[in-house]
C-alpha cells in the first residue's frame, strides 16, 4: 500500500464544502487502488485570521512544507476587505505559493461534450486549452505602496520579470506542448510594456531549444478577443501572473462555468498545490449548492502531477465525465430538463461512478 500525506487548506466560504468532496473522492480512489491518503488540516486564510489574528500562521505553513502536496479550497470574503493589506486572506495563498516556490500554475480549460449546451459561445468546438501562468513573480509580488503624487494619493504596483523567471515558465509551457498538440501562444503587451518586451525576447530565445513546437506571440487584448471568438485555436497559453489570472477566468466561461476548472501550482519537484480557480463564493457558502467538480478535478491533477498515479487520475476524470453525461448538473450548470444536484449529491454520484 502506498501512503501519501496531503495538507488540506479548507479555507473560507465554500472552501470546506468542496475540499470535503475532493477528500471523499480521494478516499474512494485509495480504496479502489490500494493507497492511503493522510489528510492534515492547515488553517490558512480568513479563518486563520479569525482564530490567530494572521492569515498564514507559521504552524500552518510548516504543515504545507512537510506534506507531499497541498489541496486548497478557497480563501477570502467580504468581511476581510477592510483589513490591512498584509492581513488579507489572499496573502496566505500568495505566501504558500512563494514559500513552496510554485512558479508554474497550470489551468486546463477543456470542453466536456455534455456541457456544450451551457457554453455561452454560439458554436463551441473542441476546446482544450492549458493556461500556463507564472505564479510567484510579476505585479503581484513587485514593490507596492501608497504615496503622495501629483494627483493626490496614488497607489503603485511594480511589474518586473527577470529572464530566469521567464525562462523556467516558458520551458514548462514548451514541454507541455510537446506532450499535447505542439503549439504555444505567448501572451504579453510588448507594444506598451518594457516588461513584456523582455518577456517576448526571452521566450523566443528559449524557443530555439524546442524546434518541434510552434510559437506565436499574442497581445493580451487580442487574446481576450480571440478566446471569445475561437478558443479552439489555442493549445498551450503561457503568460505572466496578472494576465494569466484574468485570461484563465475568461477561458473558464468558454467551457461552461468557473466551477469546473481545476489548477495545479508546481515547480521542478513533485510537491505542489492543487486548487479550483474559483473563489470562496461566500453568498452560497453552507447551502449545499457549490459545484465540487473543479476541486475534485484538482485532486485528479494532484494524483497525476504529484504522485504519478496516472490511472487513478484518469479514473476521477472519467467519473466526472460519466456523471455529466448522465445529465446531473449543479446550480451553475443549470439546464432545462436536467436534474440539479447539491454539492454532496453530485460528489456522491461521482464517487459511485469511480
Amino acid at each position: 500500500m502506498s501512503t501519501f500525506n496531503i495538507a488540506v487548506i479548507k479555507g473560507d466560504g465554500i472552501g470546506p464544502e468542496v475540499t470535503a468532496s475532493a477528500m471523499n473522492v480521494l478516499t474512494k480512489i485509495g480504496e479502489r487502488f490500494n493507497h492511503k491518503f493522510n489528510f492534515t488540516e492547515s488553517v490558512c486564510g480568513g479563518c486563520a485570521y479569525d482564530k490567530y489574528g494572521e492569515p498564514l500562521p507559521k504552524e500552518s505553513l510548516d504543515i504545507c512544507l512537510a506534506s507531499d502536496s497541498v489541496l486548497l479550497g478557497a480563501v477570502g470574503g467580504p468581511q476581510y476587505d477592510n483589513l490591512p493589506y498584509e492581513l488579507r486572506p489572499e496573502r496566505a495563498l500568495l505566501g504558500v505559493r512563494k514559500a513552496m516556490q510554485l512558479y508554474a500554475n497550470l489551468r486546463p480549460a477543456k470542453m466536456f461534450e455534455a456541457l456544450k449546451s451551457v457554453c455561452p459561445l454560439k458554436n463551441p468546438k473542441n476546446i482544450d486549452i492549458m493556461v500556463v501562468r507564472e505564479l510567484i513573480g510579476g505585479i503581484y509580488f513587485g514593490e507596492k505602496g501608497v504615496r503622495d503624487g501629483k494627483m493626490g494619493r496614488e497607489g503603485y504596483d511594480v511589474m518586473a520579470y527577470g529572464e530566469l523567471e521567464i525562462e523556467r515558465i516558458c520551458r514548462t509551457a514548451f514541454e507541455l506542448a510537446q506532450k499535447r498538440r505542439g503549439k504555444v501562444s505567448s501572451v504579453d503587451k510588448a507594444n506598451v510594456l518594457k516588461t513584456s518586451g523582455v518577456w517576448r525576447k526571452v521566450v523566443h530565445e528559449i524557443h530555439e531549444d524546442y524546434p518541434d513546437v510552434q510559437l506565436e506571440d499574442v497581445l493580451v487584448d487580442n487574446m481576450a478577443m480571440q478566446l471569445v471568438r475561437e478558443p479552439s485555436q489555442f493549445d498551450v497559453v503561457v503568460t505572466g501572473n496578472l494576465f494569466g489570472d484574468i485570461l484563465s477566468d475568461l477561458a473558464s466561461q468558454c467551457v461552461g462555468s468557473i466551477g469546473i476548472l481545476p489548477s495545479a501550482s508546481i515547480n521542478e519537484t513533485t510537491r505542489g498545490l492543487y486548487e479550483p480557480i474559483h473563489g470562496s463564493a461566500p453568498t452560497i457558502a453552507g447551502k449545499n449548492i457549490a459545484n465540487p467538480i473543479a476541486t475534485i478535478l484538482s485532486a485528479a491533477m494532484m494524483l497525476k502531477y504529484a504522485f504519478n498515479l496516472m490511472e487513478e487520475g484518469d479514473a476521477i476524470e472519467s467519473a466526472v465525465e460519466k456523471t455529466l453525461n448522465s445529465g446531473a448538473r449543479t446550480a451553475d450548470l443549470r439546464e432545462e430538463g436536467h436534474e440539479v444536484l447539491g454539492t454532496r449529491e453530485m460528489t456522491d454520484l461521482i464517487i459511485k461512478n469511480i
